[in-house]
């Protein structure tokens, strides 16, 4: 099993790579490993692959970095980039998960990145990425939509916690107006206000990605 051909990789060790495909609905039902190990492994890979080109290629602060960043490394773009290199189809998963989910997807891309950052060093791996990620940089692709998902890509990069809170809420039903405050790692780091509690939390996200960058 070799559909990396095609960028340059060869896989030494086939059992590793299966290892790097198998959730752990799969891994559960056969008494075998599943990805999760190798996945925390890759997803510091990419984090370092991309803080590298960011760091090389712009002049952007480092907030703005950060928010690029997450963009590119989000859910969104690592299924998008998992698709495009063939790896779906190889993922091994029980008979009852009958659908892969994004989540799913995403992790055994980092997860195969990881088997590529053992068996060949980081350079290589990075190569391999960045060959993959860089095109969709420079279109200006746009894998997040809204401030509350930025704002999630960005914390979860951090690895820290996110938690929205509505600190007022007045007027009747009819014509509402919501304050909500976006609490990241138990500090207050955005304030929004809007007609709706969705309104006021996207406007609470985008105070605090203003902060962070």
């Amino acid at each position: 099993m070799n559909f990396l051909a095609d960028y340059g990789i060869e896989f030494k060790n086939e059992e590793l790579l299966k290892t790097a495909l198998t959730h752990s609905s799969y891994a559960n039902e056969n008494h075998t490993n599943s990805y999760e190990r190798l996945e925390f492994l890759g997803d510091a890979v990419l984090e370092l692959a991309t803080s590298e080109y960011f760091y090389l290629n712009t002049s952007l602060k480092e907030g703005e970095m950060s928010k690029v960043r997450a963009s590119f490394v989000c859910e969104n773009a690592l299924c998008c980039y998992a698709k495009e290199i063939g790896l779906v189809e190889h993922i091994r998963s029980s008979h009852g998960l009958h659908d892969l989910t994004p989540s799913i997807i995403a992790d055994c891309f980092e997860s195969v990145l990881a088997v590529i950052f053992l068996e060949h060093g980081f350079s290589k791996a990075k190569k391999f990425a960045l060959n993959i990620i860089v095109p969709y940089i420079e279109k200006g692709t746009k894998f997040i939509n809204d401030n509350k998902s930025y704002l999630q890509e960005m914390v979860q990069t951090e690895k820290k916690s996110l938690e929205y809170i509505v600190t007022r809420e007045e007027g009747p039903a009819h014509d509402k107006t919501f304050e909500v405050d976006v609490i990241v790692d138990g500090i207050r780091f955005g304030h929004g206000i809007g007609k709706s509690k969705k309104e006021a939390e996207q406007n609470a996200a985008s105070d605090a990605i203003k902060k962070i960058a």
